[in-house]
Formats: structure tokens, sequence, C-alpha cells
């Protein structure tokens, strides 16, 4: 067979159908945010006053399709009416991911996805355990979770909010942060983002429900939804393991972060707080650590061991399939799985009486690996460009870094304050976690033919 460059060039195929998943995929958000950051740029009516330069515009503009919520400038005061919408359509789009959206489209007038498209716009595995999930009625279903999660909770929040800001007024940032917490973006029409609800547990709790809603994965919603469909009709219906892993994962780390945050700033950030509201806030602090990007309590307040806490949950982040960063709630379970069956000298991992396959923990272990190296690299970069900074210290810079590569949004103070040079990292951060380290090494890597020679083997001590 003739390589692709010596065909003639009526039968090349098209870019299009050159172009792999990951290159596609990391195409879209690139080409999204070149969008968002010539819109913030040139469209009139965004701003209170002067608009943005090419760098803020290029940074608010990752933040928000990248979903991330780290600012240098206050939305709420910056930006228009306008320009907050404007922000709000990045976010969504962003955080559906522009195949989806694009896939969407084209379901709802009429037109039938390719096997190819089809793969690209789901984002997960076709096949969850014993039931085969159809990737059309997937796609139809993202829309019918995203359009149910974000209207129910604006209009909760609405009516919560009323007495506070008015019927009108509350009606444009119920919706804002109902979106914005499903998509696990963190902006907020709020200069203080969230701490004048400190002692407002009903919205805490709502928000709360859509920050793990939107980072639970879309896969994992719809087999939640498949199975209750199961049994209102009596079926039978078994989880997949994949969907399994995340359920326990996130209660485990939701619940575990509530009880470290109690411990560790009940007398320090939660001081103030009554007894019951310091419960609430220590439970919200758990769930929008993992990626929301909101805060009830001014973390350049909290404890050392609590903003470390913070920076471990920031660094796990959220599910796959779904609209948060991090490490993923997966990644972490199976590293914890494969160092458990090789403790028990074991060489295939296991759990729930099934085996996991070897290229599944391989990639676990790769994506760790990768996600590490680059939030050192990236905490590395920031203490040096911000060595001069009179703003904060190490675990600040360092906490900034973690927040951008998994798309938290949670800062300490120090976004505002970055230089240009830092502002590039954290744009760079953001974007690599957004896409993904091996996403967008895959993207980026020149395909070669898998041959079958290898060299000789040869052991290496370890340990």
């Amino acid at each position: 067979m003739r390589p692709l460059w010596d065909l003639p060039v009526g039968r090349r195929p098209s870019l299009w159908r050159r172009l792999t998943a990951p290159q596609l995929f990391v195409g879209s958000f690139t080409i999204l945010i070149a969008f968002g950051t010539i819109g913030l740029k040139f469209l009139p009516g965004l701003y209170t006053g002067e608009p943005l330069n090419w760098l803020d515009a290029l940074f608010t503009a990752t933040s928000a399709v990248c979903v991330t919520g780290l600012n240098v400038i206050d939305p709420a005061t910056a930006l228009t009416l306008r320009g907050q919408a404007f922000v709000l359509l990045l976010i969504q789009l962003g955080g559906l991911g522009m195949l989806t959206f694009t896939s969407l489209v084209i379901l709802a007038l009429g037109g039938r996805l390719s096997l190819r498209q089809e793969a690209l716009s789901a984002g997960s595995p076709m096949d969850v355990g014993q039931h085969p999930i159809n990737p059309r009625q997937l796609l139809r279903d993202v829309i019918i979770f995203t359009v149910l999660f974000e209207s129910v909770a604006a209009g909760i929040l609405y009516l919560l909010w009323v007495p506070r800001l008015g019927w009108e007024g509350a009606a444009w940032p119920a919706l804002f942060h109902s979106i914005s917490a499903f998509c696990n973006a963190g902006f907020s029409t709020f200069s203080d983002s969230l701490m004048s609800f400190q002692q407002c547990p009903l919205t805490l709790l709502v928000l709360s429900v859509q920050i793990v809603a939107g980072g639970i994965g879309f896969l994992t919603l719809e087999e939640l939804y498949l199975h209750a469909k199961a049994r209102r009709e009596q079926r039978n219906f078994r989880l997949s393991i994949h969907s399994r892993l995340v359920l326990v994962t996130t209660a485990v780390l939701l619940v575990g972060g509530w009880i470290v945050y109690i411990c560790l700033e009940w007398n320090a950030a939660l001081s103030d707080l009554p007894a019951g509201h310091k419960l609430t806030n220590a439970l919200f602090m758990s769930a929008t650590a993992r990626t929301a990007g909101f805060n009830t309590i001014d973390h350049a307040k909290a404890s050392d061991a609590g903003n470390f806490t913070t920076i471990l949950l920031m660094s796990i982040g959220g599910s796959p399939g779904g609209t948060a960063g991090g490490l993923k709630t997966t990644t972490l379970s199976l590293l914890l799985i494969l160092a458990w069956s090789r403790f028990r000298g074991r060489d295939i991992a296991s759990v729930w009486s099934r085996s996991l396959r070897k290229e599944t923990t391989d990639r676990a272990v790769g994506l760790f690996v990768i996600a590490f190296a680059t939030m050192t690299m990236g905490i590395l970069l920031l203490t040096v460009t911000e060595s001069d900074s009179p703003h904060g210290g190490f675990l600040m810079r360092m906490f900034e870094a973690v927040s951008a590569f998994n798309t938290v949004g949670l800062s300490m103070g120090l976004t505002p304050h970055l230089s240009p040079a830092g502002r590039v990292i954290v744009i760079v951060l953001m974007f690599l976690g957004r896409v993904g380290p091996l996403a967008l090494a895959t993207a980026l890597a020149v395909t070669a033919k898998a041959g079958k020679f290898r060299y000789a083997y040869e052991e290496v001590v370890v340990g």
C-alpha cells in the first residue's frame, strides 16, 4: 500500500478524514478559545470600562472555555450583562465540548452521525460492562440532562434569591450560577464569589448537587437513568465497573473531604460561623474543591493544612465524560486497585469480581506521570516568574498552578497579580488541563506503524 503522500491528488483523503480524534478534540478547543479571544477584544458593549488587552482577553477566554474560573478581572464589575452572557456562552460550549455540541445540532436537524463522529462526540467507551450504550441516545441524553439540571437548579436558585435580589435582579444570577456550577466553571456574577451566601445552606446544597452532577460524567448519568428505568420495569440492570468506581470514589472523596475540612478549618477559616453553617460550608468546600472553583471562604486566610487538602482534591478532579477537569476519579481508583493487587502479589488487577485490562491500568499510570510532571513544571515556572512578586509565597504559587492545570478556578488571591509571563504559564496550564496531556501528546505525535520488532529484555532494580 502506498503512503498517503504518494496517492494521486484525487485519491487523497480530505484533511478532515486524516485528522485523528485527539487532533480534532484539541483543535476544537483551540478554535473556540480563538473565537472567544477575538470576541472579547472586538465585540461592542461587553465592558463597563476599558476593553481587555490581548493577553487578558486570551486569559479570560481560555479560563471560560476550559471551565476553569480563574480571573484577572472581576466579571461582576468589569463586564456588562452582554459581556457576562458572552462568557457564559463560552462556558457552556467549553463545558459540553464543541464536538458534542456540533453532533447534537446535526441530530436536531435530522442528520445522521457517521461512526467516526459518534466516537468523537461520545468521548467515552461505547460498551460499558454488559450494557452497550447507543451513541446517538447518549448524545440526546447529554442535552436532556444538561437542560434538566441547569433549568431546575436555576429555578430553585431564583426562588431562593428573590428575597435578597428582587424578582428581576435574581433571574440572571440564578441562570448564570446554575450553568457555571453544572459546567464546573466557577465564574460568578458576584465580586466575592459565594462568600455572601455562607449562611444560606439551601443555596450551597443546590450548587453542590450541580457541581457533582456535572462532574460525575454523562456516561454515568446515562447508566443511572437506565438503571432507574430498568427498576421501574422490574428488569435486572448491573451498573458497569466504570460507573461503580465513579460513584464510590466520588462519595468517598466528598465525605472524606468534608470531614477533613471540618477538622482543619473549624477554628480557622470557618471560625466565625455558627456550628450548623460550619458543617454546610465544609461540605460545599469539599464539593467545589474538585474543579468547580466557587468559594465561600477566603483561601488566603485558610490554614496551610486546609489549603494543601484543597490542592490534593483539585489534583483528583471529577470523572471522565463530565465537565470537570483533574486527574479523574477513575484514574485514582485504578492506581489504588493496581497498587493493592501488586501488594497481594497478583499480576492482574481486579475489583468486584472483574479483571481490569492491563492497557487500562497502563493508561492510568501514564496519565498520572504526565499530569504530575506537568503540574510540577508549572509550579516551578510560576515560582520563577513570580519570585519578585510581593503577593504570597510558594504555597500560593503551587495552589495557583494546580488550580489552573486541573481547571478548578480556586485561588489564594494571586491571579490578578500575575506577571505577563505568569499569565501565559497559567493559560498553557488551563489548556493542557482541559484537553488532557495524553490527548495533546497524541494529537501532536507522528503516527508510526507498529512493528513486531523489539529489543532484548533486561532487568532494572526498582525500590
